[in-house]
């Protein structure tokens, strides 16, 4: 399934199938945030996603050899993640954390386009 802007409305998927589409197409990201901080992307950046320990998993923004910032995901916690096209050719994938009383967005990807599953007859990501 491939995503474009004109069917577009909005797609849900599983953490699971998000985080390694996600480590794939880090070069995609704009930016990435939680209600309390934002990284944004730069031509003197990259990102990296790796996990620290089960069920923790890490979105770090690095200058050469140099952390510029980090967000730790708590990926036990999040539900699904919601996808919806943003401004101009943003997608926005937030990750979704629901309890019985409140169902709160914990964090947020911005991507350079949407989702994209896996070609089943190459397993190659296709863009």
């Amino acid at each position: 399934m491939s995503l474009e802007r004109s069917d577009l409305t909005s797609v849900t998927l599983s953490f699971e199938n998000f985080w390694a589409w996600l480590q794939a197409h880090s070069n995609c990201v704009l930016r990435a945030g939680t209600p309390e901080v934002v990284l944004f992307d730069h031509d003197d950046y990259h990102w990296h996603m790796s996990a620290e320990e089960e069920g923790v998993l890490l979105v770090q923004l690095i200058r050469g050899k140099e952390l510029v910032g980090e967000i730790v995901v708590l990926a036990t916690e999040i539900g699904y993640v919601q996808c919806e096209s943003g401004d101009s050719e943003e997608f926005v994938f937030e990750c979704v954390v629901e309890t019985e009383s409140a169902r709160e967005v914990a964090y947020h990807f911005v991507m350079a386009h949407g989702y994209e599953e896996r070609e089943r007859d190459t397993g190659r990501w296709r863009h």
